[in-house]
């Protein structure tokens, strides 16, 4: 599943909750879900190989 840093917790690599693959308007990838801890939204930015590894491990695509 897709991680990145959780700003209430303080953590690097914190696993999402319903992840949800976009595509940025400049052409780039991020994942946007809820942290599995305390709920809150998240963000990561990704290159194009890791949202395809996502999106093949459960990961919601929205592109």
């Amino acid at each position: 599943m897709a991680s990145g840093y959780c700003v209430r917790c303080k953590e690097k690599g914190r696993k999402m909750k319903n992840p949800e693959i976009k595509q940025t308007s400049r052409g780039g990838y991020m994942a946007q879900g809820n942290c599995e801890k305390c709920n809150t939204r998240m963000s990561a930015i990704m290159s194009k190989d890791n949202a395809e590894k996502a999106i093949k491990e459960g990961a919601k695509k929205s592109f």
